[in-house]
C-alpha cells in the first residue's frame, strides 16, 4: 500500500515509516517543517507538506494514498482540552475524505485511562468526556464506510532516550532535585518498545478490523515506585513519597496522571493479530546508562 502517515518522522512515526517500508509498502509523510521534510526523504518515504491545522493538507493525503495512520499529536499539555480539539478536527477531516472507501484509517490513542484501577482490555470501550477524543472520532468512521480502527499506546520506550510521560516526570524531577511518587507508588501504568508498537501498526494496516481497539502492551504494569526509582538514579537525586493532596504542586498539570493505575493487557490484540513482543521490556530498558541523555 501507499500510506499516508501523519507524525511519520517523529519518535513512533519513524520506526513506524521503517517498518513499513522494510515490508514493501512506500510512506507518504506529512512534515509540518523542513527539518521534517529531511528526516522524512532520508528514511525513503515521499514527503507530504503540512500540518495538522491544516485540514486541506490532511485531505489531500487521505485521499491519493490507500490507508492512513493518523500519529501526530500536540504533547502540550498546559493546553491539552486545546490540543484535543486540534486532532478531533484533524481526524474528522482525513475520516471524511475516506468516506465509503475501505480504506484503513488508524487513529492513536492511549491505554492510561481506559480502566483505571483494573487491567484494561480491548473490549473496554474509550473513556468518554476526555480531552483527547481520537478513538471515539476515530473509530465513528466504521459505519461510514471506513475500515477505522485505533491504537491505544503505553509508555513507549526504545532508543532516543524517550519514554512516553516518564520524559516530563524526569524533567520535573530535575527542576525539584527530587523524584517523588505518590503514596506507596504502587499505581502501574503499561509499556512497549517503539519497535514492537510499529509492527502492531503494519499489522493493523494490513489486517485489521474496523471498529476495533488494539493494544500496543508488552509490559502490562509497571509501577510508578519503580519507575521514579529509574529516574532517580538518572539524574542522582533522592525519590520521595508525596501525598495526594501535595501532587498538584509537585506534578503541576501531570498530577492527572501521576496517580492513575493504568495496567493494560494485549492478549486480544495478540489473538487477533498475531502480533507478539519482543524488543527489550521497559524496565529492562530505561535503566540502561545514559538512557535518558540518549
Amino acid at each position: 500500500m501507499r500510506v499516508f502517515v501523519t507524525g511519520a518522522a517523529g519518535f513512533i512515526g519513524t520506526a513506524t515509516t521503517k517498518e513499513l517500508i522494510a515490508n514493501g509498502h512506500t510512506v507518504l509523510g506529512l512534515a509540518r517543517s523542513d527539518a521534517n521534510a529531511k528526516a522524512l526523504e532520508k528514511l525513503g518515504a515521499e514527503v507530504h507538506r503540512g500540518s495538522l491545522q491544516d485540514l486541506d493538507s490532511l485531505r489531500k493525503g487521505a485521499r491519493q494514498t490507500d490507508g492512513t495512520i493518523h500519529l501526530a499529536f500536540i504533547h502540550d499539555f498546559t493546553k491539552f482540552a486545546e490540543n484535543g480539539q486540534i486532532d478531533k478536527h484533524a481526524i474528522d477531516a482525513m475520516g471524511d475524505a475516506l468516506a465509503g472507501s475501505d480504506k484503513p484509517f488508524i487513529v492513536t490513542s492511549g491505554t492510561l485511562l481506559v480502566a483505571p484501577g483494573r487491567l484494561a482490555t480491548e473490549e473496554d470501550a474509550a473513556t468518554p468526556g476526555m480531552p483527547r477524543m481520537s478513538e471515539t472520532a476515530g473509530l465513528a468512521f466504521a459505519a461510514r464506510g471506513v475500515r477505522a480502527m485505533a491504537i491505544r499506546l503505553p509508555q513507549v520506550h526504545g532508543g532516543d532516550g524517550k519514554c512516553g510521560l516518564l520524559n516530563l516526570f524526569l524533567d520535573i524531577a530535575r527542576e525539584k532535585r527530587v523524584a517523588a511518587y505518590i503514596g506507596d507508588g504502587s499505581n502501574r501504568w503499561s509499556g512497549a518498545h517503539r519497535l514492537d508498537v510499529a509492527r502492531l501498526y503494519r499489522l493493523a494496516l494490513e489486517k485489521g478490523l474496523p471498529g476495533k481497539s488494539y493494544h500496543a502492551v508488552a509490559d502490562e504494569g509497571v509501577t510508578a515506585r519503580d519507575m521514579t526509582e529509574i529516574v532517580a538514579r538518572h539524574l542522582n537525586v533522592p525519590v520521595k513519597s508525596i501525598a495526594p493532596e501535595e501532587a498538584a504542586a509537585y506534578f503541576g498539570p501531570m498530577a492527572m496522571f501521576a496517580g492513575l493505575d493504568g495496567a493494560a493487557s494485549s492478549a486480544l490484540t495478540q489473538q487477533w493479530l498475531g502480533w507478539k513482543p519482543k524488543e527489550l521490556g521497559m524496565i529492562a530498558d530505561i535503566s540502561r546508562p545514559g538512557y535518558f541523555a540518549a
